[in-house]
């Protein structure tokens, strides 16, 4: 991947979860339908939110009339490897066995553990 994906503030990233989640484009009511039970904000808030998104470019605001509707220009998977990747080399410093060991001390049940060593003998990872 040639481009840097600057990591996400919790708020930021729970509303980029919600547009993953939503058909694109997704109206502002629907990302906060899906935020309603988990985290819950204004309206108000919620806006500024997705502005911020839009001026990091994570999203684009497509306005339609008075509302919008919102689109990601990054996609989860590419998000996902680029902070697995920068997790690796910043706090693991780029070591694929501290990474390891951080990961079986993570918390992860062995049938979780199982189910990743089959996914890397497979190749699908």
């Amino acid at each position: 991947m040639g481009i840097t994906i600057r990591r996400l503030p919790d708020t930021e990233l729970e509303v980029m979860q919600a547009i993953w989640a939503c058909e694109s484009p997704a109206a502002r009511t629907d990302i906060n339908e899906i935020l309603k039970d988990t985290h819950p904000m204004a309206p108000t808030t919620l806006l500024t939110v997705l502005a911020r998104l839009s001026e990091k470019g994570f999203v684009q605001i497509q306005k339609e009339g008075r509302s919008a509707r919102y689109i990601p220009l990054i996609a989860r998977q590419d998000y996902l490897a680029q902070q697995s990747r920068s997790f690796v080399e910043k706090v693991c410093g780029g070591s694929l066995p501290a990474f390891a060991a951080a990961l079986c001390d993570s918390g992860l049940t062995k049938e979780e553990l199982t189910q990743l060593r089959e996914l890397l003998e497979r190749g699908v990872l």
